[in-house]
Parts: C-alpha cells; structure tokens; sequence
C-alpha cells in the first residue's frame, strides 16, 4: 500500500454530540484543500482525518505542505500502511523508515492499539517490534526514556499504520463552523494576523480594504490583495471588497477639525464594513486594533470609532506586543510583504496631533458638516468585489 496522511483531530474530539458536524466540516475543507494536487480519499475513524492518494498522478508533496494549513487538525504524519500482523509491520518499518533509523543514535518503539480484537496489547508490540529492529539495526542503540528517534505503531480498525514523529498541525476549529466574519484590511502587519487568528476559531473570513487613489497606488491595492492571498493558505478562499475611499477622506479634510481625522475616518470605515458585512452574511468585524500601539487605539479612540456599528467587533490582537504579533505574521508568511513601503489610505491627511480621549459627543459635534448617510451609500454602492485563493498568481 502508498503512503498516506493521518491527521489528527484537535479539540473537535471535545465537543459532544455536536462532533460529528465538526468532523463533517473538517472532511469538506480537506477534499476542497487537496483538489489542486489530484485525487484524494479523505474519510474520518476514531477521530483521525485518513488522506489517501488514489493514483500515481497525485502530488502528494504538494499535497502534504497543505495538510499543515487545515485548522481543525492537532498534529499530522505521513505513514505506511500495512496488515495487522507483526511481520507485516516489521517489514514495513524497515522499508519505510529505515534509512531514518540508521542515521539515529537511538530509538524506541511507541505502539497504540484502537483495535481491541488485535491479540497482543501495546506494550507487547512494542517490545517485539523493538527486539527485532535492535537486531536489525545493531550500531543503534535502544533508549526508550530519551530517544533520538521514535518509531510509531498504529493498530487500527483497517490496517496497522507505521511512522515516524509527528509535526505540528494549524489547530483550531474548521473554517465554517464559527460562522463568518469581515475583516478590515489594511497593508500593515496587524491585520492580516487578526484575520489568521479569527479564522483560527473556525469563522469564515471575507474582508474590506479601503482605497484612496491617487494618494495610495495600485501596488499598494495589490499589496493588500497579495496579504488576502497569503491568509487564503489557512482560511479558504474569500472576498476582499475595495471600497473607494479618497471622497470622504477628502471630505473629512476639507469640513472637519484636524485632530479628529482619523477618528472620523475610522468610524466611516466601521459603517462602511459593517453594512458590507450584513450584506454578506458575517456577523462580526474584525480590526487588527493594539491597544495604545497608536493615536487611534487608545481605550477612548476605539470606544468612539467602535460606537458606530451595532454588530460585534474582534480584536484578537488587543493585548499584544508587536513582538508576538511580528512573530505570528512571519508564521503564516505574511510578515515580508506587509513591510513593503506601498501606503495605505491610513497614512493620508494624518493629524499632526491627534485626539487620544475623544468622547462621543465630540466627535458627533466634529462630523456634524458632513451628509454621513449619503456619504456611505455611496461607497457601498461602488464597491470593487475581488475574489482571491490561495492558488493565484501572487500579485507582488
């Protein structure tokens, strides 16, 4: 039999008699994620994900380096299948892994037997199919405290199953089972991990951008839509909604207090998002916002900006130095093109000194000249809907 994947569920496995929706959930992201690299058999037992190439054709490195991207998923190996019995497993061990073994110091052997009508228990195979590789492998020495290298045994309901270590999967939930969400896009580091993170929670991910040509340039709009691609690795395909934005920024210029600039700005974007995002089925915003990283995300800024919007707003980044937002963003390799010097609309008409302790009533007193309905309509109405996957062409 050809090597396959086992995937192992997170904490799908705790949730009761929901499991199974989970599970469902989680067997539809993995056929649509493996349908770029040929023809796969995905099924799930005794919550594991099976992913089985079903041809020569399939790519199944490709396929592999997808795997690790799928939340929903604890932890993932490539293994051999073979009979269950120890022969079989013996001899599949040794063409399978055995190169590995002979470039180890050390080894063990770690068994586990789901199959309850197999004869021997766990420790008994792990003690005989240890003995013979000690034999087999004689210039390797047997440590099962503190191995080099660990040989795995799997005693399943179809096939025993052999590998090696496992390696780390995406985690969280499967992408659709948290409902879905729209994120603020912007060019900078925050938001696109706000968005991974999100998703991370199983909610699908749709997203906004606001552009201000000819302020900002079209390699920033494709910047913005390259950092959708990236994120489109761990979260699906999604929507990015370009909403033409140098109007009311302009307005915000021309008719309001300059130290309530970006105050005002924001609160436009919010509506503008959320509107899209009723539309759109999501039932939340998503902001990159840190809080005290800037002017406008101060405990009193984001209170005002926040106020006008009536659906829930995430921010998974709040609590966060940059430090560990920088180190998540370069995970999910976003990180180098979110440095790229393409601005964003964010950087135009900024206040010398902006308002850090703005009240409601302020700002409703600083906005009065403008027709903010109107205003809104407007961009919702002209809105540029981009659909991105991660198999596009990269567009920086």
């Amino acid at each position: 039999m050809n090597e396959i994947f086992l995937m192992k569920l997170g904490e799908i496995v705790l949730k009761g008699a929901n499991k199974r929706q989970f599970e469902n959930k989680l067997r539809q992201n993995v056929r649509r994620r493996m349908r770029p690299f040929g023809n796969f058999d995905v099924y799930i037992m005794q919550s594991t994900v099976y992913v089985v190439p079903e041809d020569d054709m399939a790519d199944v490195d490709g396929a592999w380096e997808a795997c690790h991207c799928i939340f929903g998923v604890v932890s993932l190996c490539r293994c051999r299948p073979c009979e269950k019995n120890l022969d079989a497993i013996f001899n599949a061990i040794e063409e399978y892994l055995g190169e590995d073994l002979d470039c180890a110091k050390s080894f063990k052997v770690e068994s586990k037997r789901s199959d309850k009508q197999f004869p021997m228990t766990s420790i008994a195979i792990s003690q005989e199919i240890g003995g013979r590789l000690a034999e087999a492998h004689p210039n390797v020495e047997v440590d099962v405290h503190n191995p080099e290298y660990t040989v795995y045994v799997e005693v399943r309901d179809l096939a025993a199953y052999v590998h090696g270590p496992a390696e780390p999967g995406a985690g969280g939930l499967p992408t659709g089972v948290g409902g879905r969400a729209m994120c603020l896009l912007s060019g900078g580091i925050d938001s696109p991990v706000a968005a991974y993170m999100i998703a991370k929670r199983g909610v699908e991910i749709e997203c906004v951008h606001f552009f201000s040509y000819p302020y900002t340039s079209q390699l920033a709009k494709d910047k913005v839509l390259e950092l959708a691609r990236i994120v489109t690795k761990y979260s699906g395909r999604m929507t990015v909604n370009i909403v033409s934005f140098t109007q009311i920024q302009e307005a915000i210029r021309d008719n309001c207090p300059e130290e309530y600039f970006t105050l005002i700005m924001r609160r436009f974007m919010m509506e503008i998002a959320q509107k899209l995002a009723k539309n759109d089925g999501c039932g939340a915003l998503i902001t990159g916002e840190n809080l005290g990283q800037v002017a406008s995300q101060t405990m009193e800024a984001m209170t005002v900006t926040g106020a006008v919007v009536d659906i829930p707003i995430f921010m998974p980044l709040v609590g966060m130095d940059k430090e560990e937002i920088v180190t998540i963003s370069r995970k999910i390799g976003a990180f180098e093109t979110s440095i790229l010097p393409y601005e964003d609309c964010c950087t135009v008409f900024t206040p010398k000194h902006p308002k850090t302790k703005p009240t409601i009533g302020q700002l409703l007193h600083a906005e009065a000249k403008l027709d903010r309905q109107a205003m809104i309509e407007k961009a919702v109405e002209t809105v540029e809907r981009i659909q991105v996957r991660y198999h596009d062409e990269p567009r920086i």
